[in-house]
């Protein structure tokens, strides 16, 4: 399995929006690409300039990097953007990494 990681950061005041945006359209996304097998998105509040931000980082799973190639396109280092984005990040990664999942447990009912 492939964990893919990417971060970016908003203004505070735009973190909820964000989210639910990211939720909207990044996750369904994933979601509907064959190979991906889930993902988190995830927050916390960083200094921005000296204001208030929140840093967001995705990791998606995939079962292997020719789903990431199919999600991604040719270039699966290059973070891939929405026009939506640029009304949200004042800052992001133009790249992601890529880890191999050497553990990785679900919880048993």
């Amino acid at each position: 399995m492939i964990a893919r990681t990417w971060r970016g950061v908003t203004r505070a005041s735009d973190a909820e929006r964000y989210a639910d945006y990211v939720e909207a359209t990044g996750m369904l996304a994933f979601s509907e690409t064959p190979g991906n097998v889930g993902a988190l998105l995830m927050r916390r509040p960083v200094d921005v300039n000296g204001s208030a931000g929140t840093e967001f980082l995705v990791i998606s799973l995939w079962d292997s990097m020719d789903a990431v190639k199919r999600f991604a396109g040719a270039e699966p280092s290059k973070a891939v953007f929405y026009p939506e984005d640029d009304a949200f990040l004042v800052g992001r990664d133009l790249h992601v990494e890529h880890f191999e999942v050497v553990r990785y447990d679900r919880p048993r009912p």
